[in-house]
């Protein structure tokens, strides 16, 4: 089972280090599982115009063909303007309609206050269920002062054991589709 984590940052590393602690939390938890992160800053993603994905460059389409060839994900956004990200926004709209069918889709954010917690719910779920993804009930938010602010790592007890819980929760739901589609 292939998990991909995609950090839709473009500035800073907490998103990033994030997706990273759900992806290293899903290994602990079953070491058969392979994961990869895709940061979005390590690419350039061209902005979607519709066109069909050939079109587009090749880092655009190296992104785009990782995604729908895990088989679960997990998605990072910084909260901005009570919104996710623009970059993560716009490599979704690259994305075919069913992209997740069969396929939960875990989010983790960060942002500046707790009220943008609800971005989680009722932005990213929103689109992520558009694309047909199992969107699971352990998703996380992470109010920047949990992080140490030199290194940028989780401090926050609470967040790292949500994390954990997500983590499995992900394994958990994903091999039971999996399972199901065997029958």
């Amino acid at each position: 089972m292939k998990l991909v984590g995609v950090s839709g940052a473009l500035a800073g590393e907490k998103t990033s280090v994030a997706v990273h602690r759900v992806l290293a939390a899903a290994r602990l938890h079953d070491s058969t599982v392979e994961t990869e992160l895709i940061d979005l800053r390590d690419f350039d993603i061209e902005f979607s115009s519709g066109l069909p994905l050939a079109t587009y460059n090749e880092d655009t389409r190296s992104v785009i063909h990782k995604i729908l060839s895990a088989d679960f994900l997990v998605f990072g956004t910084p909260i901005y303007q009570a919104s996710l990200s623009g970059a993560l926004k716009n490599l979704l709209d690259h994305l075919p309609e069913y992209a997740f069918r069969h396929k939960v889709t875990g989010m983790v954010a960060t942002g500046w206050t707790n009220k943008h917690f609800l971005v989680l719910e009722y932005h990213l779920g929103s689109i992520l269920s558009y694309f047909k993804g199992l969107v699971p009930t352990g998703n996380v938010f992470i109010h920047n002062d949990s992080f140490d602010i030199e290194t940028d790592e989780i401090t926050d007890k609470r967040i790292s054991e949500r994390i954990e819980k997500l983590a499995e929760e992900m394994i958990y739901l994903q091999r039971g589709i999996m399972n199901r589609n065997k029958s």
